[in-house]
């Protein structure tokens, strides 16, 4: 199963052929047109993503994809496991939770393949921040707060503790 929230709404697919009701929602089949890439488990912190992928889109529905991709957007990816009559066993497991990075089209002149890539929310532990403890980036925050206001006066202040 996969769930990507885009500005038009949630999209909701799976890999069987027809519509399925799960989690009190409606899951549109697409059957072998939908792909995932892999999903890596390791015991290793990493902030490993994975894709999803759309084969077969007709190319009116290329630029509706295209405006409605929206970096930082939420995907899940659910692995669910089926009886024969195509009824869900137990509950799906959650195999991915992320957001969006970009979209990638190819097309041949009749259809298209959208692939979006999904990022897992480790990748912002690689980002600087902006926020520093000071008084001014309180008051961006916080305009008025007092609690940050004294920060440089003591930040080379060498203060003894325990000392009579």
């Amino acid at each position: 199963f996969f769930e990507g929230e885009f500005p038009s709404g949630m999209v909701r697919i799976w890999t069987g052929p027809t519509a399925i009701d799960w989690d009190g929602k409606n899951w549109t089949g697409v059957g072998v047109l939908l792909g995932l890439g892999t999903l890596e488990e390791t015991s290793d912190v990493v902030a490993a993503g994975t894709t999803v992928s759309l084969s077969g889109v007709p190319l009116d529905l290329v630029s509706l994809a295209i405006n409605e991709a929206r970096q930082g957007s939420p995907g899940r990816i659910w692995l669910a496991l089926l009886t024969e009559d195509r009824q869900i066993i137990a509950d799906p497991v959650q195999a991915f939770s992320g957001r969006l990075d970009v979209p990638e089209i190819a097309e041949d002149g009749q259809s298209c393949r959208i692939t979006i890539s999904y990022e897992n929310r480790l990748i912002d532990l690689g980002v600087a921040r902006s926020w520093r403890y000071t008084h001014e980036s309180q008051q961006v925050l916080h305009p008025g707060d007092r609690g940050f206001e004294h920060v440089t006066a003591i930040q080379d202040r060498e203060i003894t503790w325990g000392r009579g």
